[in-house]
């Protein structure tokens, strides 16, 4: 293994720039994803004759809104060049290379192989920390569901929900990558990029990607069941509602049944000749309608 390999680094390079700085004659389908506009590509480190081509998706939390950002980096990989390739999200920042190069010049000695692990360890880190991130909103929104309006909750929900589906559609491919440089299925020849020693390094990065997924499938679940208790505390809401309407509406029906029968005005009906007539329905109308609150107020309805 190589171990004073070159490192190049290019952010947001045009055609004629990666082309230059290559160090091997690029196929047609890497040339492609290497120019291609920030997305949402899929992970991967895959052996190109000579070369190894890798793309990495870094996640960030930034700020305090809980909203997780991704950067694509893209590497060529050779015995003795690493080509790193970065880019500029839309209305966004590009990966920051600095913790690579800082790992680089701790170890002492930089090979094309230990360039791309430092890079996947920071990618790696990056998803612990927006697992965590993620987790701590969780249990913001656990928090918060018993005093917050029934909207803001559902809004919140859905952006977690959202950002913990797209953190696990780079994670997976993530791993599977790195599991494929652990195999040693990645490489070009009899000059190896990932000896034996780096191939452990991978692997206890492997383990670190199993460990986030974990705890995304643990958050998952957190957020099923936040929802599944919104959706509960609604439903309950509005059996509340429901129930009042309904008393609401029984209290009115003996007055308005009352005020039926004795509108009708037929000739026969005593109560018209009756001097304390009027006081009667009115009595009646107060007694039916105390007697329901009293009734209504022993169930516990109001």
């Amino acid at each position: 293994m190589n171990g004073g390999a070159r490192w190049i680094d290019l952010l947001d390079p045009t055609r004629e720039e990666l082309l230059e700085a290559s160090p091997v004659d690029l196929h047609p389908r890497a040339l492609e994803v290497l120019l291609a506009r920030p997305g949402e590509p899929r992970p991967t480190f895959e052996t190109h004759g000579d070369y190894v081509l890798c793309v990495l998706v870094a996640a960030e939390v930034a700020g305090g809104d809980y909203r997780v950002h991704f950067r694509e980096i893209d590497l060529v990989l050779t015995p003795g060049v690493a080509l790193s390739v970065r880019k500029t999200p839309p209305g966004g920042t590009p990966f920051d290379p600095e913790p690579v190069e800082a790992a680089c010049d701790a170890r002492g000695t930089r090979s094309a192989g230990q360039v791309a692990h430092h890079f996947v360890d920071v990618v790696t880190e990056g998803y612990l920390d927006a697992v965590d991130a993620l987790n701590d909103e969780s249990g913001e929104i656990d928090d918060g569901i018993e005093t917050w309006p029934g909207e803001q909750t559902r809004r919140r929900l859905s952006e977690l929900r959202r950002d913990v589906l797209t953190v696990r559609r780079m994670l997976t491919p993530t791993r599977d990558a790195v599991r494929r440089v652990i195999d040693g299925r990645v490489d070009v020849g009899e000059n190896l990029i990932f000896d034996r020693s780096l191939e452990l390094d991978f692997a206890t990065a492997y383990d670190r990607l199993l460990r986030a997924g974990e705890a995304l499938d643990i958050s998952r679940e957190l957020i099923a069941d936040a929802r599944d208790y919104h959706q509960a505390k609604i439903a309950q809401e509005q059996n509340e509602i429901v129930k009042k309407l309904a008393v609401v509406a029984s209290l009115l029906l003996f007055p308005t049944f009352l005020v039926g029968v004795y509108g009708q005005n037929f000739d026969d009906m005593p109560e018209l000749g009756w001097r304390f007539g009027y006081g009667f329905s009115w009595a009646l109308i107060a007694l039916t309608t105390v007697g329901q609150l009293a009734f209504f107020r022993w169930k516990r309805w109001i």
